[in-house]
């Protein structure tokens, strides 16, 4: 191609492709494939041609799916090996890597960040899935347990919040600096996706990662919160809210004389997250109320900064992270930014595909797919898309490579 300049067409955003365009294959009608980076990332993604098959009587309901894969999925058994680091207002993180990878792998094998959902860490089953998977592809993989989860230490008087990137922004500094010749990813699940995605759209133009993925990504905070306070969703709000309060007295003496707004009680025996957020988190970080904590705290506003590949991955029945909070329209307007609607799957559930009930999620292999294009690309020089132009030039040339 060299320096001829790229023909002016629309971005395509739709998954009606032609044949020439898309030798490898086509998404099957029972998936949604939408997105700025559709032209770019569909041909990697070769598992889309195959109809997405919820398992049978799991499969059909939201809520006995999220149940069964939160209690009933396998556990793999991996030998991990903790780091702690201390962040810059004193604070701290756990990292759990995957025990012995360090003298195992080359310095140049690709790094895989891990990011839990709400409470969540590296004892979740979702989480060694994908921790095995991609170790199984020859990659360093490293679990971010947020503070006070996955047993991570709590030594201020502060945690985590959707709204907080100071601890992911140390965390990928901090991996990248161990393995400075080595490209680095994320994946992140729920709350864990919605951080992932801020921090993509606030780091913009200088991220230092080459890829991303976010799956069950609550994305519009304020339409979440609203629906986790109806119907049987109560059940998951009050699971959650357990989880915060038993995570919160392990450190309660850290949280005594607490002055100013701070609800300590509230927080202490909250029968909701949204009471757990008001007596303590929307404090912590400086909001006027949990609405206001909320609207601020959203990636679906940060989806248009986007700078690196993305995919998306969302079921269109997820309890807690509703469709309709999905900016859609600005995933479809952003080049490097691609989305797949599932029409079932629950809430980190997706109990379909070879592996089900008991193996790993539908999603996993999706992911792999995606990552493995990037990282290939990547030891080509694949640069980040900054516009339509850049992905259209780039794009011809993919059709030619082996996916």
């Amino acid at each position: 191609m060299g320096s001829m300049p790229a023909p002016q067409i629309r971005p395509i955003t739709s998954v009606h492709v032609s044949t020439k365009a898309m030798p490898y294959n086509h998404p099957h009608p029972s998936l949604e494939v939408t997105g700025g980076a559709l032209h770019t990332f569909l041909p990697a993604l070769k598992t889309l041609s195959r109809p997405y098959g919820p398992f049978p009587v799991i499969g059909w309901n939201c809520h006995v799916e999220t149940i069964f894969a939160a209690f009933f999925r396998s556990l793999p058994d991996i030998k991990l090996k903790r780091e702690c680091i201390r962040t810059k207002d004193d604070g701290s993180v756990a990292l759990d890597w995957i025990s012995g990878d360090h003298q195992l792998l080359p310095p140049d094998s690709p790094v895989l960040i891990l990011m839990p959902g709400l409470t969540g860490g590296s004892e979740d089953s979702y989480v060694r899935h994908m921790l095995l998977r991609a170790r199984s592809k020859g990659w360093r993989v490293v679990v971010f347990n947020s503070r006070g989860c996955g047993d991570s230490p709590v030594t201020t008087p502060q945690f985590y919040s959707a709204s907080f990137l100071g601890d992911m922004q140390e965390v990928v500094a901090h991996v990248g600096s161990k393995y400075p010749k080595a490209h680095l990813y994320a994946v992140g699940w729920s709350l864990g996706a919605n951080i992932l995605v801020r921090y993509l759209g606030h780091e913009s133009h200088s991220c230092p990662l080459s890829g991303a993925v976010s799956l069950c990504n609550p994305f519009n905070l304020v339409i979440a919160d609203q629906d986790f306070r109806k119907g049987f969703n109560i059940v998951y709000d009050k699971a959650l809210a357990s989880a915060l309060c038993r995570i919160f007295k392990k450190h309660a003496l850290l949280f005594e004389d607490m002055g100013g707004e701070f609800n300590i009680p509230l927080a202490a025996n909250a029968k909701s997250v949204r009471q757990f957020d008001d007596g303590l988190t929307r404090v912590s970080f400086g909001f006027k109320s949990v609405d206001d904590y909320y609207s601020n705290s959203s990636s679906s506003d940060s989806i248009k900064h986007v700078r690196i590949p993305l995919l998306c991955i969302q079921a269109q029945n997820d309890p807690i992270a509703p469709s309709r909070g999905i900016p859609c329209e600005d995933i479809k307007a952003n080049p490097n930014c691609l989305l797949i609607l599932t029409p079932k799957g629950g809430h980190l559930g997706w109990v379909a595909g070879p592996e089900a009930p008991f193996g790993s999620p539908w999603t996993d292999p999706v992911v792999m797919d995606f990552l493995e294009h990037l990282e290939r690309a990547s030891s080509n020089a694949f640069p980040c898309f900054s516009d339509l132009k850049d992905v259209q030039q780039i794009s011809e040339g993919l059709n030619s490579l082996e996916v």
